[in-house]
């Protein structure tokens, strides 16, 4: 069987388009390929874009709806805590003080944070 070709493109909803894009691309350094009336594409890296909407109702889920896999997850985390993002520290997980979550085998990490409207945003490390 052929596999789509194209290219990946995520989704998320956001509340105020402008908080967003601060965050989006003033936080996470990721820059704007092109928008239109109801939101923006986003370039992603390695060829993956996020289509971010507008919906001033949206309430966010409780899960992760984008995540980047990273080569040093502490690396990663510091840098972005450097730029004022907070990792959520979940009650029992086992998380470090960095708010990283280590596998019992040592093997993989993830961490979670938030963007302004509640969506879920994750880094990996395998």
């Amino acid at each position: 069987m052929e596999r789509i070709a194209g290219t990946p493109v995520s989704f998320v909803n956001v509340r105020d388009r402008d908080r967003a894009l601060k965050f989006y691309c003033g936080k996470l350094g990721l820059t704007i390929r092109s928008s239109d009336g109801f939101g923006d594409f986003i370039d992603m890296g390695g060829g993956a874009l996020l289509r971010m909407t507008v919906f001033p109702e949206y309430s966010p889920v409780p899960h992760p709806v984008i995540g980047w896999i990273v080569d040093d997850m502490s690396a990663a985390a510091t840098a972005l805590q450097s730029r004022g993002i907070r990792f959520t520290i979940y009650e029992g997980m086992g998380q470090d003080e960095q708010g990283i979550w280590t596998s019992p085998d040592g093997k993989s990490k993830v961490a979670y944070f938030t963007d302004p409207d509640g969506n879920v945003l994750s880094l990996s490390q395998a």
